[in-house]
């Protein structure tokens, strides 16, 4: 059961929508299913001799009988109430009843209290109310209704539990705030797909990731096209910001600012400030081998993201806390950079996943002095090495990056969910579910490539690879063959075979890592680790020509590494007896 609280200024232009069929004709049978006191409160819907002015009136008379320097400016209180897709429908007696419970735990009107605000309940769909209040009371005075929207929270999760409805998370109060019904619906009126309050969000997230200053902070906002006004002290320093889209306006036609604080919380100036010390990017990503240097730059970026985001994996499953929030952080402007730079095949999926992953960046455990610059670095070398293509060696390396990230999102649904934290671990979880359809479209080529490569291999050097597999992962060497992924791997191992590595030393490296047990295909993870380790191409052609089967099983690569190495199951992923989840 979801409430979303918000004050206006006309009690009749509320009505006058509550009332009416709806933006689509969706309004069916408007009427009132229960008030300040039975009897007093006149319903258009049911009456025939009602009027919506004289609703009106009765629910205004409060406001109207104060002087006019006294009245409010906004004195109207809504609060829609909605059932959850798959709960049962409510009866009007039911409804009502949810309405007493809200306006008593918000303090619109308390329970034998006869001198509280007067409200009314309308039903205009099966699932949902509306509650409008005006915010005058009785005697004159203002409802008592600080942090409301909190309250109506928990006072929905009580009746959830009470009425044997779904029980929703609960709210910590570190969400973005949310766009209002008037926002929504002048959205809807200039057939926008989102409100400008979620457009500019973006936008200025977009801003953030791997910003090196405020100054370069600014100069993106702007470069983005948007309105910005900072807040300057007499000192000449900035105190603060805010955020327009060109042309929306408000009825005077001034325009519609935001600030960063109203967008998000990790958005005010003194947030960003703080980000922006504890995690200065490098201006260069660092170069680690002579073969990244030679790939395209959006490549070349990438595949230095996955090996950051690999690190990244590993503080999630330790016991520091604040380290653990400042990488989700991080992690969340490595999507943004993504999300800006991804090929048309990608953008829709990653700007949802970029979407639900920004509430699991924010909970009560705050990353004060924390270091996340390797991941604000990457994200910055993802945006200044450009757009990449959604094909050859810059598609190829946007899947090895998406095949990490998924993983990242799976580990933070379960930090998360260690520490309480419902709603970020269900935004992580969304996250998770985008990044693979992103991941699946991406890899699609490359990994096809990489598949008929392997069937064309010789059938004992798949054996010899099988041995290897086995060798390292023994428990789940049978399920893995299995997957559709297997001739990639066999292709990957024999690339990396040709430029001089031994196989079982390199998935012994590759298994090293934390989350493989959670993977969707164990062979993706493999592949891509593989190539990254042994700094193979993220695309593959056919291969060269074997001499022929006799002479590749008469001629093996040795199987055991040259060194020394830890025994088969003791690594702490494939020591794990159950399979991976599907």
């Amino acid at each position: 059961m979801v409430p979303d609280i918000s004050t206006g200024s006309r009690t009749c232009g509320l009505l006058n929508y509550l009332y009416g069929p709806g933006r689509r004709d969706e309004h069916t049978d408007p009427h009132l299913v229960a008030s300040w006191m039975p009897g007093l409160a006149p319903d258009p819907g049911r009456d025939p001799a009602a009027t919506l002015k004289q609703l009106t009136d009765r629910l205004d008379l409060p406001v109207l009988a104060l002087p006019k320097n006294r009245r409010p400016a906004r004195h109207v209180w809504h609060c829609p109430v909605r059932t959850a897709p798959g709960d049962r429908q409510l009866t009007d007696a039911e409804w009502a009843e949810v309405a007493r419970h809200i306006v008593h735990a918000t303090g619109i009107a308390e329970a034998g209290d006869d001198k509280a605000c007067r409200w009314i309940a309308v039903r205009h769909a099966d699932d949902h109310i509306h509650i409008v209040a005006t915010l005058v009371r009785e005697d004159g005075r203002r409802p008592r209704r600080h942090e409301d929207g909190i309250r109506a929270q928990a006072e929905c999760r009580r009746i959830e539990a009470e009425f044997g409805l779904q029980i929703l998370n609960g709210g910590d109060r570190t969400a973005a705030q949310r766009p209002t019904s008037a926002e929504r619906s002048k959205a809807e009126r200039s057939g926008l797909t989102e409100t400008p309050r979620e457009t500019i969000r973006q936008s200025v997230r977009h801003a953030l990731a791997g910003a090196a200053s405020e100054e370069e902070f600014f100069h993106r906002l702007a470069e983005a096209g948007l309105r910005v006004e900072k807040r300057i002290a007499p000192s000449g320093d900035t105190l603060g910001y805010k955020v327009a889209l060109p042309g929306d306006r408000n009825r005077d036609g001034e325009p519609i600012w935001f600030s960063g604080s109203k967008l998000a919380p990790d958005l005010s100036l003194p947030r960003i400030r703080q980000r922006l010390e504890n995690g200065r990017p490098d201006d260069d990503a660092h170069v680690t081998d002579r073969a990244e240097e030679r790939l395209p730059r959006p490549a070349h970026a990438r595949r230095q993201a996955a090996t950051i985001a690999e690190r990244a994996l590993s503080t999630l499953d330790g016991d520091d806390d604040e380290d653990s929030a400042a990488q989700l952080v991080g992690v969340g402007e490595l999507l943004d950079a993504i999300a800006q730079t991804s090929p048309a095949s990608t953008r829709k999926e990653l700007a949802e996943a970029v979407r639900a992953f920004e509430r699991a960046t924010r909970s009560h455990i705050r990353a004060e002095r924390a270091d996340n610059r390797a991941l604000r670095s990457a994200a910055r070398g993802i945006i200044r090495a450009g757009n990449a293509l959604g094909k050859g060696e810059d598609g190829g390396a946007t899947a090895m990056l998406l095949s990490t990230t998924v993983l990242i999102a799976i580990a933070a649904v379960r930090w998360h969910s260690a520490r309480g934290h419902a709603q970020q671990a269900a935004a992580a979880q969304r996250a998770a579910q985008h990044l693979r359809s992103a991941y699946r479209s991406a890899s699609a080529a490359p990994m096809n490539a990489m598949r008929e490569h392997g069937r064309h291999l010789p059938e004992p050097v798949r054996e010899r690879y099988a041995s290897a597999l086995e060798a390292v992962l023994p428990e789940q060497a049978d399920h893995v063959r299995r997957e559709h992924g297997w001739d990639a791997l066999t292709a990957s191992l024999d690339q990396a075979e040709r430029a001089g590595h031994n196989p079982v030393t390199l998935l012994q490296q590759a298994l090293e890592s934390r989350e493989l047990d959670t993977a969707g295909s164990v062979t993706d993870v493999l592949v891509w680790r593989l190539r990254r380790i042994a700094e193979l191409p993220a695309t593959t052609d056919m291969p060269p020509a074997r001499t022929n089967a006799r002479t590749a099983q008469s001629q093996p690569q040795p199987l055991a590494p040259q060194a020394p190495e830890a025994p088969a199951g003791t690594h702490r992923v494939d020591s794990r007896s159950r399979g991976p989840r599907r």
